[in-house]
């Protein structure tokens, strides 16, 4: 008889599952799966690549690049509780990314004097003993379970894959008891459950009587928006929205995007200001987007009539949404759009065609006076230790290459990045879809892993680098050998907290006293933030420019050393908070 421990027959389900890599913070709970990888490496077994993440942060975001660039979901080890909890912000930025991930967590042993192997037998087993573990998370994944038994391990695996990338695809959580991990099982009597017979669950597309109403709508529309954030997550969906809009002479605005939705080169491209459209249009298509606006700005969008096409429209777990829409549609976007567009297409004459161009040649004069407006803006170079965001985002832009992936987590300087760096190709952007900050470096480690070939640029603000366990994303990268270039965008503290009092409290104490608690640094002489050391002590090549006559040269120096395969770290003083 052949014995292995559960944990042999998890690493197989997870091999059997196509699941590449096992991004890992591990703990005293891990002690079964160490031993059985060890035992594979022995015997040359082929199992999931290990990468060890010294902080949950990294780990689950590193998981997320993956998932963003292949669709795959990879698995994160983490440790009972409080490796939980670490995780737990990064989770919450997947579940909102619609990402697949598969959070594995040990839990304390729940025997006390030795009765199986695996007992407690040291003293955190106790004090790491909850009552209710998986509420760390539980409302940001879409699955959770304790594993009873290694008797359905693979089973259970199976399920939880299925999950993860059942659309809407998102998080999955399931925790370990030490106990079970080392129990042991006779390989014949292990039931085998084949991946392929309990996959995922796909959204498709829609009746073709849905598809003719909503082609109609667009046809009768006189001046017909579209606004979208995640429609991009599927590459495919890019050129269909942007066939549709050229067919149908629609303006589409990203409000927030999370990847590329349509080519910023595009006629029907309107930026990401949705309350210029609004004000003028006549129906509306809010596709694969959480918030298109911010309704007590947007007043005139009860005015219109807006059809809604999304993977995720009832958006179930946000509390309150408050988007009115006239007709909600559930399914693949691609699938959706593409079936819209068939229909257009068979009722198109000439006369309409014509109709369509005449309205997207209209247009020129607002995208040459939006060129005007950028280009202007970039003109501002600003000065010593007070550069310009515009001139700094408008230089990487004459500088990267379109098939770079700029990763922007410029949280207030967001909007003006993506003003200045446009993105053409799908992507090759990655916005916060998330409320928590510190995602980039993890996830451009994520993204460079899964796609070596290609330059990917992170583009921080300094609040948001204290948030991203910067010394694991640069241990992570060394050690790995994942180079990736990163823009720390200096203002001196966190511009968004200032920004969000003077909105509600315009003429309050805050405001006159300029006390908004968000400085990050004081201006004393003897007071000096050295970013870049942080990455230089794992060997990264680090740079800071403050003056902005020096910015290319420094920004050369920095894709040079990427390319050369070194980390670059590029500390840029910006006009300060």
């Amino acid at each position: 008889m052949t014995t292995y421990s559960t944990a042999h027959y998890f690493l197989e389900a997870l091999v059997d599952l196509g699941v590449d890599y096992i991004f890992a913070n591990l703990g005293t709970d891990h002690v079964s799966l160490i031993e059985e990888i060890a035992r594979w490496d022995k015997e040359g077994r082929r199992h999931p690549e290990v990468i060890l993440c010294p902080h949950e942060v990294v780990a689950v975001h590193m998981a997320a690049g993956y998932a963003f660039a292949t669709g795959r979901g990879q698995a994160v080890f983490v440790h009972v509780d409080a490796g939980t909890a670490n995780a737990c912000m990064a989770i919450q930025n997947l579940f909102r990314y619609r990402l697949p991930v598969m959070l594995l967590a040990g839990r304390a042993p729940f025997t006390l004097h030795g009765e199986l192997r695996g007992s407690r037998d040291t003293y955190v087993h106790f004090v790491q003993d909850s009552f209710d573990q998986a509420s760390i998370v539980r409302p940001y994944v879409k699955w959770e379970y304790t594993l009873p038994s290694g008797v359905v391990v693979k089973e259970a695996l199976a399920r939880a894959a299925a999950f993860m990338h059942s659309d809407p695809p998102g998080p999955v959580y399931m925790m370990l008891p030490r106990e079970t991990l080392a129990e042991s099982w006779d390989a014949q009597q292990m039931p085998a459950y084949p991946p392929a017979r309990y996959g995922p669950v796909k959204a498709g597309g829609i009746e073709p009587a849905r598809a003719h109403e909503v082609a109609e709508a667009l046809m009768a529309a006189e001046n017909p928006i579209a606004l979208t954030a995640y429609l991009g997550r599927n590459p495919d969906a890019v050129a269909v929205l942007e066939r549709l809009a050229l067919a149908c002479g629609i303006r589409v605005a990203e409000f927030n995007p999370v990847t590329v939705n349509i080519p910023q080169d595009s006629p029907c491209f309107a930026g990401g200001d949705p309350s210029a459209l609004v004000a003028h249009a006549d129906l509306g298509l809010l596709v694969d987007t959480d918030v298109p606006f911010v309704p007590q700005s947007v007043k005139a969008a009860d005015g219109l009539r807006w059809i809604q096409i999304d993977i995720d429209p009832l958006k179930a777990d946000i509390p309150m949404w408050g988007f009115a829409t006239d007709l909600r549609i559930a399914g693949d976007s691609a699938i959706i759009l593409r079936q819209v567009l068939e229909a257009v297409e068979a009722r198109a004459d000439d006369d309409y065609r014509r109709k369509v161009r005449r309205r997207i040649e209209s247009w020129e004069p607002l995208r040459e006076a939006g060129q005007a407006r950028r280009r202007a803006a970039a003109t501002e170079r600003g000065e010593s230790g007070a550069i310009n965001p515009a001139f700094l985002f408008s230089r990487l832009q004459a500088l990267l290459s379109e098939h770079d992936v700029v990763l922007n987590e410029a949280v207030r300087n967001a909007p003006v990045l993506q003003q200045q760096l446009r993105r053409t190709k799908p992507l090759t952007y990655v916005g916060l879809a998330g409320g928590g900050l510190g995602f980039s470096g993890g996830m451009a480690l994520g993204l460079k892993l899964a796609d070596p070939a290609r330059r990917i640029v992170q583009v921080v603000g300094d609040g948001a680098f204290h948030f991203a366990a910067p010394d694991t994303v640069y241990a992570v990268s060394q050690q790995y050998r994942l180079p990736i270039f990163t823009v720390i965008l200096d203002n001196g503290g966190w511009q968004a907290v200032k920004a969000a009092v003077q909105r509600v409290y315009p003429d309050g104490e805050a405001q006159r006293a300029d006390a908004f608690l968000s400085r990050l640094r004081t201006g004393r002489q003897d007071e000096q933030r050295h970013f870049i050391d942080i990455a230089r002590a794992f060997g990264a090549h680090g740079e800071r420019v403050s003056d902005p006559n020096r910015l290319d040269e420094a920004i050369t120096r920095c894709l040079r050393a990427v390319d050369a395969g070194c980390t670059a770290v590029l500390h840029v003083d910006l006009v300060p908070l």
